[in-house]
């Protein structure tokens, strides 16, 4: 149940694929056990294994969340253009997800709710920053329905997660009101519904100080288990 792991139900709901969510507890840190490790190296989730995969061969696992999405995508034909401009539309705006709206609005939510000690510079840099973001997407957003123009793809499904947490990052979506529109649009959706609430159960659970540790005291030794 995290940004990351919505951009994924989002697809699938949206695709109409059958699914199996496996919970990986990271409070405990089940994402450093081996067998989790093999297929997600870089210890995070989400992380798929595919089971019919297009090719008929072997199951294929695939991580990063930006990549399964591109991987379902062209696997289904959906959701993402064919034509040379359309597809290179959606993923530069999958990349600035990946590379600047997550991280950056990730950043708010580590330094303005979990960091131990309250720092007001780091604060202020990453509120600012997410603020600067939004208004990058606001911008693209006026005269669209989506961000890659008419249609509903993947870019809007990996953004889309990273704006539900706007009051936690110190954002008013009155001051975007396009971003606004779009959002409404996409929470309103079926699959929307759908994807929230297949995590809901695993919501529930809240982060204690030794998960905080696990979390957020991660060095190159812990990808070693």
């Amino acid at each position: 149940p995290t940004p990351n792991g919505h951009k994924i139900t989002l697809f699938l709901e949206e695709a109409g694929l059958e699914y199996k969510i496996v919970p990986v507890n990271i409070g405990a840190g089940d994402q450093f056990k081996p067998e989790f490790l093999a297929f997600s190296p870089n210890n995070r989730m989400p992380a798929i294994i595919d089971h019919d995969p297009a090719d008929g061969g072997d199951a294929i696992t695939v991580f990063e969340s930006g990549a399964i999405l591109q991987y379902l995508a062209e696997k289904t034909g959906k959701f993402l253009p064919t034509g040379v401009r359309e597809r290179k539309t959606v993923m530069e705006w999958l990349f600035w997800q990946m590379g600047g709206l997550g991280p950056m609005a990730g950043q708010n939510h580590h330094f303005g709710t979990y960091a131990p000690e309250k720092l007001p510079y780091a604060i202020t840099r990453y509120v600012n920053e997410t603020n600067r973001l939004y208004g990058v997407l606001n911008k693209r957003l006026e005269g669209r329905k989506f961000i890659a123009g008419d249609d509903y793809t993947i870019a809007d499904m990996a953004c889309y997660p990273w704006i539900v947490s706007h009051e936690k990052q110190q954002q008013d979506l009155n001051d975007f009101p396009n971003l606004k529109r779009w959002f409404e649009t996409i929470k309103a959706r079926p699959a929307t519904v759908a994807a929230y609430k297949a995590g809901e159960e695993l919501n529930k659970w809240q982060m204690s100080e030794e998960d905080k540790k696990i979390l957020f005291g991660q060095t190159a030794k812990s990808t070693k288990a």
